[in-house]
């Protein structure tokens, strides 16, 4: 039997799949095929964002190659020869933060966006949506983490000081407590000295362990078993000296029980809360949610600005040690379904419902 050769039909460019993206500037199209313009003389990305031009004068190209052949210039607005946006910003963010964590003092905006080439305005634009901090918290959370890291290797705290780019002792004693959530000496003590009460309750959903700091709430803890509950505010406080409540503080147990049980009365206690700056920027956010509404962790994103963030506001919210006070139980997937709960995700759900009921 003689063979059948079939040869493949191509599209018109207007009922090419590809076209729709190029209308749409889709820039997750970008290094996947590019596109020629017979009118303009010009080859282009996907998510060039020039006037979109008539589907019968352009050609869609494979590779980059065959849209140099047709002997046109490359656009001068999409620089379809150079990375894709996207990847160039990203290139030039993950420069900064190596140039912010090699310096020894902290550098300027000014300084940084000279380094890699971009004005002040566009480098700390670009630098937040990629990051979710801006370059001054991303250089503080560093310098955090190696103050952080130098206290826990041993050395003398005015050793850690200056090792973390910080130029002078009362500087640096100005936003420790902040940045450590204790003092120095506490911190590198794990916690001695520092003084934790705390006392056990229970609700409907469980038992509740509250425990606060000199400055204020510290932790607030949900579980089946109140013996897991306490282990584990010694895990967190390893050396602090945990004081069991008097009548007193029972009496601020109480109110937290009593959220817990008609949130419509709403919790208003002093917090220490104790996070990195990205975290802190993510818990503020949960905390201005309505109780009865509930949002995405897109959302929350785009609420603190760094809507690429998404899954870092995952990870702030699994981070949080203040049940009910910080409510990360009002995030929930894109769809509305439920996602994990440090707490378990059934007292999630009757969280939520009766938030809706009250």
């Amino acid at each position: 039997m003689e063979a059948v050769h079939t040869n493949e039909i191509k599209l018109p460019v207007a009922e090419d799949p590809r076209w729709a993206r190029i209308a749409a500037r889709d820039k997750t199209a970008d290094g996947q095929f590019w596109y020629s313009v017979s009118t303009t003389g010009v080859y282009c990305r996907p998510s060039c964002p020039s006037r979109l031009a008539n589907p019968k004068n352009v050609q869609l190209h494979k590779t980059l190659e065959s849209a140099r052949a047709t002997g046109f210039r490359a656009c001068k607005r999409c620089k379809p020869e150079g990375l894709p946006p996207g990847a160039e910003n990203a290139a030039v963010v993950a420069r900064a933060c190596r140039l912010i964590e090699q310096s020894e003092e902290e550098p300027s905006l000014d300084d940084l966006a000279r380094s890699v080439g971009r004005s002040p305005s566009y480098f700390h634009r670009i630098f937040k949506a990629a990051t979710g901090l801006t370059p001054k918290d991303y250089a503080s959370a560093h310098r955090a983490n190696k103050v952080r890291d130098g206290l826990g290797s041993g050395i003398t705290v005015t050793e850690a000081i200056y090792d973390a780019g910080f130029n002078s002792s009362g500087r640096f004693y100005e936003k420790s407590t902040g940045m450590l959530g204790m003092t120095p000496s506490q911190y590198r003590a794990g916690g001695a000295d520092e003084e934790i009460r705390f006392a056990v309750g229970q609700t409907s959903l469980g038992a509740i362990l509250v425990a606060s700091s000199r400055k204020g709430v510290v932790s607030i803890l949900l579980g089946h078993d109140p013996g897991e509950l306490v282990r584990d505010l010694q895990d967190r406080f390893p050396k602090a000296r945990l004081v069991g409540a008097d009548h007193d503080y029972e009496v601020l147990v109480a109110r937290v029980v009593g959220f817990v049980e008609c949130p419509r009365i709403g919790l208003d206690l002093p917090l220490d809360v104790r996070g990195t700056v990205f975290q802190q920027r993510v818990w503020q956010a949960l905390q201005e949610i309505p109780a009865g509404e509930t949002v995405s962790y897109a959302e929350v994103a785009r609420r603190i600005k760094a809507p690429k963030a998404t899954r870092a506001v995952a990870r702030a919210c699994a981070a949080n040690n203040l049940a009910v006070a910080i409510p990360c139980h009002r995030v929930v997937r894109n769809d509305g379904s439920l996602s994990g709960y440090a707490w378990g995700v059934d007292r999630k759900r009757d969280l939520i419902e009766r938030e809706k009921l009250a």
